[in-house]
């Protein structure tokens, strides 16, 4: 079978590489993938993407980066290869940036969130919609997510279909099409990255109001959040059975 695609558009902070690998390694582990199984292509670096014909499903990395900065000159090309992968009916998810990059390639629009940055462990809440969603079909109603995030998916694509929210974020998960997902929230981290980026971003969660030792205590495992992420891999590789 054909591998997966991990689109890899930033990274994590340098000593938490060393203890625990990079974005791409995180999103391979969460989708219960051996190394056999995927190729990283990293974006930011200026790697360029091959076919989507190559492969079977597509994963798309958060990043300390946001879209909407025109210095990025490698997010045109991101943008015009999510268009050939979505006409070319490949499965796609993405986190966070990916998330907001998949919303602002299709039609939608990414940029900074109103109430400022979301970063903790929050309650995501799905919609009535994800009840019928491939992925999202056994999904509590309510579970929980880890968030950090400055800038969101401020408007979805047209006829995208809206599966989460949370009482920040709105758009905290959408489908577009038959199997191209974004999720805001990050599915991809254990509880000690949470922790982590709580701690590196402790001064702006004041300046926001918000409360350090409180999100740090309320920081707990996500399965369900990640589940999703191996009901993805299910997804493609049957679809990829069928065809």
């Amino acid at each position: 079978m054909k591998p997966f695609l991990i689109i890899r558009t930033g990274g994590t902070f340098p000593e938490t590489i060393k203890q625990r690998g990079d974005f791409e390694d995180w999103t391979a582990a969460s989708m219960g993938l051996d190394e056999s199984d995927y190729r990283v292509i990293n974006v930011q670096a200026g790697e360029p993407l091959p076919s989507p014909e190559e492969f079977v499903g597509c994963a798309i990395t958060g990043s300390h980066d946001m879209v909407t900065d025109e210095a990025l000159t490698w997010v045109l090309p991101a943008i015009e290869w999510i268009k050939q992968a979505m006409a070319a009916d490949l499965p796609i998810i993405g986190i966070c940036f990916g998330h907001q990059l998949l919303a602002h390639s299709l039609g939608g629009k990414a940029g900074f969130h109103p109430y400022g940055p979301e970063i903790g462990t929050f309650k995501i809440s799905l919609t009535n919609a994800a009840a019928d969603d491939p992925i999202f079909v056994q999904t509590p109603t309510s579970f929980h997510g880890h968030t950090t995030h400055y800038q969101c998916a401020r408007t979805l694509p047209e006829g995208a279909t809206l599966l989460a929210s949370s009482k920040h974020e709105p758009n905290q998960a959408f489908r577009l099409g038959r199997h191209t997902w974004g999720v805001q929230f990050h599915p991809e981290f254990m509880a000690e990255d949470m922790r982590t980026y709580i701690d590196r971003q402790a001064d702006t969660i004041k300046e926001h109001g918000g409360d350090v030792n409180e999100l740090l205590r309320t920081v707990t495992d996500t399965p369900e959040s990640t589940k999703l992420m191996v009901r993805f891999v299910d997804y493609c590789r049957g679809l990829a059975r069928e065809r």
